[in-house]
Order: structure tokens, then C-alpha cells, then sequence
């Protein structure tokens, strides 16, 4: 006996938990509009009213045929079917319930009538009816989870079964058969199409985050490349250092042991100082260094410009200097930056520009120096580059991190300028990553 019990309480809790799904997914009136765009803000909204139009003029010719809904009826009936097509388009499980609700008790008014001019009416569902409710059941299946719109259509099975199969009638053309799997095909088509749609929204998603995750790490890559190429002007002067305070103690005619002590001290930080840098460095080279790249090669600087630009002459690129002010040394980092920038902008001349010619100015100034590439139009269509896009990205990186600014865009109709700016004693603040990818 406890066993009966055991199984007849599991049932039931089981019925309560159905019935609370149930009431969860179709008894609200919660909105549901159509997804915003150009097209599915207008057209089916239009085909949605036209269709609710027809079914108002045809349900109430039906209803109203041989004054079969007495009572003023019809226009309700009609209007609910009708007016519930329009309100699927924003809140479709309250359409639905209106829908239904409508059929049924236009079925309910009918079935006493039904058999007094031969089989020829439609029941329970009327032929507008029907067309009203896959409207219906179609927009629903759109904007509502899979599993709700089967429960849809589940009930109105049901409720067409009890109505046309339970109670039943005489003499009518049942419309039972139809209605069920034309409603079926709706909801399968409109559940694939929701299904499509929310994989392409899925898609369009990961794409953009696949965008911004490449152009953050191409970002990083970037600095590491430039970190790498700086640790050779960072290492000469820990090694000036290191060198000047173990040679200090020697011009001095009698050293103290305290000064003695504190350059033996500024030396050994200098030392560990370079050496720890270095492990940095073989991790950074061992990690991301390009093929072909020597790690102990001495960094350039502008006094190899001019090699530069012959190199680049000689590769079929016409190219002209120019340099204004008073020409002196600059700190290494500033000037290694400069030549990365013409490099580079010269590079980018002979991939996408061929056929035109350059112009490289270096303008000295108190501040600091100005570095300015400008080519004009390509004579002739560029062909593909593979190159991997990041020549901007990489100049602008080095202007920040001098404290300075980079501009590159379109100069003189089809021409192109590369525009820089390089403080000789700015000191820039740390730079946060972009969160969206690089400019």
C-alpha cells in the first residue's frame, strides 16, 4: 500500500511540475517584438495587417452565412481572430491565447446549428480561422523558445481534439485534419528559421570577438617586437654604468672606502640589473622571434638613413630627403623610432603604391624631431600584399611611447603622408590596452 502511495504522490508531483511549466510559458503577456531591421520592420508588418483584414472580411461571411451566429457574435469573433494576427507581432503568446479562444467558442455557438444546411460548413475551425491562427502560431514560433511553441501547438491539438473529436457534431466538413498538421509545418519552419537566426546572431558575435582578440594580440606583438628592438639601447647604458662605477675608484686620488662601497653597490645593481633583463629579452625572442632575425644584431639609427633610402632606390622606388634644422644626436630610443618610421612608410610605398614617388623630411627642432614620409598615387594597381597589416599599428606604437603623436592618411588626392612627431625628453604615461582593438 505505501508503495501505491509512493507512486501515486510521484505522479502527481510529477502533473504540478508539468502544469507550473506550463503556466510559466503561456500564461504572460510578456513582449516579444520582431528582431529591429529595415525590411522586418515594414514588410511583414504590412503582410501581417493584409492578412488580418482578410480574415476579419472572411470570418465574418462565414460566421454570418444562413445567420448561423445569431446574437451579434459574428463581429466579435471576427475581430478577435483577426485583431489577434496583429497583436502576434508583439506579444504573440497572449495572440495566441485570443486565437484560440476565439475558435473555440465560435466552435461552442456553432455546434447547435451545425447539420440544418447540409454538410457544407466548416468546423470548428472556419476556413479564416485557420488562416488566422498559423498567422499566429508562425509568428509565435519565431521570437519564442522551441520548447513553447510545441506546447502551443500541442494544446490546440488538444483543444481541436476535444471539441471536434469528444463532443462533435452532425453533418459538418471537419477542419480537425487540416488545421493539426499545417500548424505542425508552421512551427517546424518557424522554429528553423528562429533557429537560423539566433546561429548567425551567435556567428556575427564570435566573430567580433575573434576581431578584437586578433588586433589585441597583434597590439601585444607589436610592443614585444619594439621592447626587443629597445633592449639593445636599455643594455649599452646598464653596461656604461656597470663600467663607469667599477673605473670611478680609480680617478679618485684617495678613495674612501663609503664611496668605494656605494660604487661597488651602484655596479652590482647595475650588473643584476642587465642580466635580468637579458633573461627577459631570450623569453621574448624565444617566443615571437621572426625568421631570420638576428638577436645580436646592433640596433640602427639615423645614421644609416641614407643606406636605407639607396636600398630603397634600388628596389625601384624613387625617393628624395630632406633634412631642415640643426642636425645633432638624439637619445637612442628616439632615433631607432625614427628609422623603424621611414623605414616602414617606405615599405609600405613599394607595396601599395607602385610606381610613385617619395619624399622623406627630417625636421629638427629644440623639442625634438619630426619624421614625415609622402608619396603620391600609384602609377599602377598595387598586387595583393601579404603582409600582415600591422605597419601603422607598429609606427604609432613608437610615437606613443615616446610621448609623441603619428598621423597617416590620405595626402593630395591618391597620395598618402605619414606624419610623426618624437619628444626628445617627454615621458609618456603607461597606456592602457584598447579594449576595442587599435585605432
Amino acid at each position: 500500500m505505501s508503495r501505491l502511495n509512493g507512486v501515486t504522490n510521484t505522479g502527481a508531483g510529477l502533473v504540478r511540475r508539468w502544469l507550473g511549466v506550463l503556466r510559466d510559458d503561456l500564461v504572460t503577456m510578456r513582449a516579444d517584438p520582431l528582431p529591429p531591421s529595415l525590411w522586418v520592420r515594414w514588410l511583414p508588418h504590412g503582410v501581417v495587417c493584409l492578412a488580418a483584414f482578410g480574415v476579419l472580411l472572411g470570418d465574418m461571411n462565414q460566421l454570418t452565412d444562413n445567420d448561423r451566429v445569431v446574437g451579434g457574435l459574428a463581429p466579435v469573433l471576427a475581430s478577435a481572430q483577426s485583431g489577434a494576427v496583429v497583436l502576434a507581432l508583439w506579444r504573440p503568446i497572449a495572440a495566441w491565447w485570443v486565437s484560440l479562444a476565439a475558435a473555440v467558442t465560435g466552435a461552442v455557438a456553432l455546434q447547435s446549428r451545425l447539420g440544418l444546411d447540409g454538410p457544407s460548413f466548416t468546423w470548428p475551425w472556419t476556413s479564416a480561422g485557420i488562416i488566422a491562427h498559423l498567422f499566429v502560431l508562425l509568428l509565435l514560433a519565431l521570437r519564442v523558445r522551441s520548447r513553447v511553441a510545441v506546447e502551443a501547438l500541442a494544446l490546440t491539438s488538444l483543444a481541436t481534439y476535444l471539441v471536434q473529436g469528444v463532443w462533435g457534431g452532425a453533418n459538418y466538413t471537419p477542419t480537425g485534419q487540416v488545421l493539426v498538421p499545417l500548424a505542425a509545418v508552421v512551427v517546424l519552419v518557424g522554429t528553423a528559421l528562429r533557429g537560423r537566426r539566433e546561429a548567425r546572431a551567435e556567428l556575427v558575435q564570435q566573430t567580433t570577438l575573434t576581431a578584437e582578440e586578433r588586433a589585441r594580440r597583434t597590439l601585444l606583438e607589436e610592443r614585444s617586437r619594439i621592447a626587443r628592438e629597445l633592449h639593445d639601447v636599455v643594455a649599452h647604458h646598464m653596461s656604461v654604468i656597470s663600467i663607469q662605477a667599477q673605473v670611478a675608484p680609480h680617478l679618485v686620488p684617495e678613495p674612501t672606502d663609503e664611496l668605494k662601497e656605494n660604487l661597488a653597490g651602484i655596479r652590482q645593481n647595475a650588473v643584476e640589473a642587465l642580466t635580468e633583463l637579458r633573461r627577459v629579452l631570450d623569453v621574448l625572442r624565444s617566443e615571437h622571434a621572426a625568421p631570420g632575425e638576428r638577436s645580436d644584431a646592433p640596433q640602427p639609427t639615423l645614421d644609416r638613413l641614407e643606406a636605407l633610402v639607396e636600398n630603397t632606390r634600388a628596389a625601384g622606388l624613387t625617393v628624395t630627403t630632406e633634412i631642415t634644422g640643426e642636425r645633432r644626436p638624439l637619445p637612442p630610443g628616439v632615433e631607432l623610432s625614427a628609422y623603424r618610421i621611414v623605414q616602414e612608410a617606405l615599405s609600405n610605398v613599394l607595396r601599395h603604391a607602385p610606381g610613385a614617388t617619395a619624399h622623406v623630411t627630417l625636421a629638427y627642432d629644440p623639442q625634438g624631431l619630426r619624421v614625415e614620409v609622402v608619396n603620391t598615387g600609384p602609377a599602377r594597381e598595387a598586387p595583393p600584399s601579404s603582409g600582415a597589416g600591422h605597419g601603422l599599428l607598429g609606427m604609432r606604437e613608437r610615437a606613443v611611447m615616446l610621448g609623441g603623436r603619428l598621423t597617416a592618411g590620405r595626402w593630395s588626392g591618391r597620395g598618402y603622408k605619414v606624419d610623426a612627431y618624437l619628444p626628445v625628453s617627454a615621458t609618456p604615461a603607461p597606456e592602457p590596452l584598447p579594449q576595442d582593438g587599435p585605432a
